[in-house]
């Protein structure tokens, strides 16, 4: 077959060279988006240009630019892998064979751009990826393929995304490629009634509140790490966590409370418990190591956060 290729990313790339080293197909063209100043070339782009394909960038793909350029390469199959622009229908149905997409969530279920963060936020124990054929809506489209996976109880959006839906996803693209080219893809709509949908995982979305239950508070700054990041205050400014463990025992103060200050972390109060704060980044400055902060802030045992 002939497929163009949409995407960014390390997992762009990572489905390119996957079409390219099965070697069955040709990749008449890759799709990515336009660097900003001062920001190293796309590694799809990198990787498009060292195997001797064309590379195209738009500000946007629904200008007609865009459009006559992708038709151009006449491609029996679009494969989108990992895709945040607005793809028009002009182009998703141009192909002979279609357009797949892959999104890291069961669908319906998590429809939208953080499909990661959420269910680890929501404290669910499973999440998978679906490969789909895209329509006119927001990841509605029929379902080609799906694989499941588990969310550990310490799983962060990175340990997620990089140890588990990144090589399975890569994998599960390239598995629907050939069933493209076989003949036997399915189409299987989705069930409506199960369809769920969250935005983007923000600052909106990411401040903690000590006062709700430990396991809350510890899925949020999991399902935020590394992005957004979870935030709290301390002394009036923001402090964002990022690596953290439940702790055991009594929560040993009021919500907020930092109740302990050891090399491993601050230990902060929360409903029920403890939270092992590991690794932070203070407003203005780099990431570092939490008890770093304690003495360089002068956070102390009954400092409260969050105020």
């Amino acid at each position: 077959m002939r497929i163009a290729l949409i995407g960014q990313s390390a997992f762009g790339k990572a489905v390119l060279e996957a079409i390219l080293k099965e070697g069955r197909d040709t990749v008449t063209g890759v799709f990515c988006p336009q660097e900003k100043a001062g920001e190293p070339p796309d590694p799809v782009k990198e990787a498009a240009q060292a195997a001797g394909i064309a590379c195209l960038q738009f500000k946007r793909m629904r200008s007609p630019e865009a459009i006559t350029a992708f038709k151009a390469m006449s491609p029996d199959l679009c494969v989108m892998a990992f895709v945040t622009d607005i793809v028009p229908m002009d182009m998703i149905d141009a192909p002979r064979l279609g357009t797949i997409q892959y999104h890291p969530s069961l669908l319906p279920k998590h429809r939208g751009p953080s499909s990661i963060n959420w269910p680890i936020i929501f404290g669910e124990k499973e999440t998978g990826l679906t490969v789909f054929w895209p329509d006119a809506g927001l990841d509605t489209g029929p379902v080609l393929l799906q694989k499941r996976t588990a969310i550990g109880p310490d799983d962060t959006l990175g340990t997620l995304y990089f140890n588990k839906l990144f090589p399975m996803g890569v994998e599960a693209v390239a598995e629907a490629i050939r069933m493209v080219r076989d003949g036997t893809a399915p189409r299987t709509p989705q069930e409506e009634a199960q369809a769920t949908y969250e935005g983007w995982c923000r600052d909106e979305s990411a401040e903690i509140n000590w006062s709700k239950p430990l396991r809350q508070v510890y899925d949020l700054i999991r399902g935020c790490n590394p992005r957004p990041g979870a935030f709290t205050s301390s002394a009036g400014a923001q402090l964002r966590i990022f690596d953290s463990e439940l702790q055991q025992g009594e929560a040993g103060g009021a919500p907020g409370t930092v109740v302990d200050i050891t090399p491993s972390g601050i230990s902060v109060a929360a409903t029920g418990g403890r939270v092992l704060v590991k690794r932070v980044q203070p407003a203005g400055s780099r990431k570092i190591v939490a008890a770093e902060y304690a003495a360089a802030s002068g956070l102390k045992v009954g400092s409260l956060l969050g105020v």
